[in-house]
């Protein structure tokens, strides 16, 4: 586990893909146990460590991801992320294909399959479809793979990884919304590169990286970018 960022409040921690943040049916160890045993050998703290999980990514995707320390920072945190516009949160992808705009807002709307764990874009006006608005940029092309960045406007279920697949640009190692094969360890070339926000108690304004994983591909690209 790799802290980014920790204070009496809140911390952040580098999500590996194939971790779960929160406790499911599968009773794996969660990412939020791992930090929980992190705080209390840490600091030394005797009987059980408050720990708030304020959001989530998916299991198979990487990168930041924020926890509350204290009550106060998890209601304020809970807030924050409601309002969608209070938390600005970018994330990078590898893609197949190349988009065939440099950079683009995408509108859809979006229906969860629940049975599938899957979500379909749909006409607007479709019973419990929601509306999904992402923008995004290319940051650097390869012979094969594209890196972009995204910026949620909305968070529905599966949000960037299906509406990338809409636009014929399916997430490198993302099987089950259209990718030609599978990533070695099982996870997907999505990263929850940044989170920017304002502190819940100090109200400083708080800037949050993830380095990206560590493999060839995402090296090769990321060399790439241009400022």
């Amino acid at each position: 586990m790799q802290v980014l960022y920790e204070d009496n409040h809140i911390i952040a921690v580098n999500k590996a893909p194939g971790e779960i943040v929160q406790g499911d049916k599968t009773g794996d160890t969660p990412l939020s146990e791992i930090v929980k045993a992190y705080i209390k050998e840490k600091y030394q703290k005797p009987g059980e460590v408050f720990l708030g999980v304020t959001h989530r990514i998916d299991r198979p995707t990487s990168g930041v991801v924020l926890f509350a320390r204290t009550s106060k920072a998890l209601t304020r945190l809970n807030q924050m992320f409601q309002a969608h516009d209070a938390i600005k949160k970018t994330y990078w992808a590898i893609v197949e294909q190349k988009p065939s705009l440099p950079e683009c807002r995408l509108e859809n709307w979006l229906l969860r399959n629940e049975k599938q764990n899957k979500s379909y874009v749909v006409k607007a006006g479709t019973k419990d479809a929601k509306q999904a608005i992402l923008t995004y940029k290319t940051l650097a092309t390869g012979d094969r793979y594209t890196l972009i960045e995204v910026n949620l406007l909305t968070g529905r279920h599966h949000q960037i990884r299906c509406q990338l697949a809409a636009i014929g640009c399916p997430i490198k190692g993302d099987l089950k919304y259209g990718a030609r094969r599978s990533n070695p360890d099982g996870g997907i070339s999505l990263h929850a590169r940044e989170i920017d926000f304002i502190h819940p108690v100090s109200k400083q304004r708080i800037r949050i990286q993830a380095p990206v994983p560590d493999d060839n591909l995402w090296r090769a690209l990321t060399e790439k970018i241009v400022d």
